[in-house]
This record gives C-alpha cells, sequence and structure tokens, in this order.
C-alpha cells in the first residue's frame, strides 16, 4: 500500500506528480487523507481508500498503517512555510516512518527518488 497526502497548498502539486507517475501508483493499493483521496479519486480516476482529513487524524491512522507494516511509501508533500495546527500529527507520522524504514517523499524531489525505487522493487 502507498499513503497519499498534501497540505492544501501542495494538493495540486501532488495531483500532478501523481498524474505524471500514474502506471506506477496505480500498480499499487493506495490509501490517502480525505480530501486528497478525494482530489485524485475524482480527477485521476485511481481506486484509492480514504481515511479522516489530516487534522482529524487522518495522518494518525495512515502512521498505524505504518507501524502495522501495511503501508511500502508514503507521499506527504508538505507545506513548510504554512504553520499547521496537527503539526505533532506531522511528526509523528515522520517519526514512524523513520522507525520502520518507510521510505517519506515529502515533495516532487524526493518524490521522484521512491517512484523510481518502487519501480525498481516490482
Amino acid at each position: 500500500m502507498i499513503a497519499l497526502i498534501a497540505h492544501d497548498q501542495l494538493k495540486p502539486t501532488l495531483l500532478e506528480f501523481v498524474r505524471q507517475h500514474r502506471d506506477v501508483f496505480a500498480a499499487h493499493r493506495l490509501v490517502a487523507t480525505g480530501s486528497t483521496g478525494r482530489l485524485i479519486a475524482d480527477e485521476l480516476q485511481l481506486d484509492i481508500e480514504r481515511v479522516a482529513h489530516g487534522p482529524a487524524g487522518g495522518d494518525l491512522i495512515i502512521g498505524g498503517r505504518v507501524a502495522e507494516g501495511k503501508v511500502i511509501a508514503v507521499f506527504f508533500f508538505r507545506d513548510p512555510l504554512t504553520a499547521q495546527p496537527h503539526e505533532p500529527d506531522v511528526s509523528a507520522l515522520m517519526r514512524v516512518c523513520d522507525v520502520h524504514s518507510v521510505p517519506l517523499a515529502t515533495n516532487s524531489a524526493t518524490g521522484l527518488a521512491v517512484v523510481e525505487w518502487l519501480k525498481r522493487k516490482s
């Protein structure tokens, strides 16, 4: 399973990134936080499980799946210039990815590296 998350200002960037690498994402089960998942499903017609909105616990739900070994990669396009009210949840998700050695892409450049890794892995 691959997780997809984006802060509001970066949803268009993540959408375009997924569009460019649609074949890679279509080959995996996908999970996303609420509005990010809806956007990707509506725009790209990808089958994607939607959990709660990030600030309502969605980041923590995905973090739990990482801890359970269900997620092989996380694409979390974060807005580094805007304070987030749920920053502790964001930090927890990043920490659990580190603890479980799950690749975490926070922007298009690291996203490309993870996409290339996923291609070699399959």
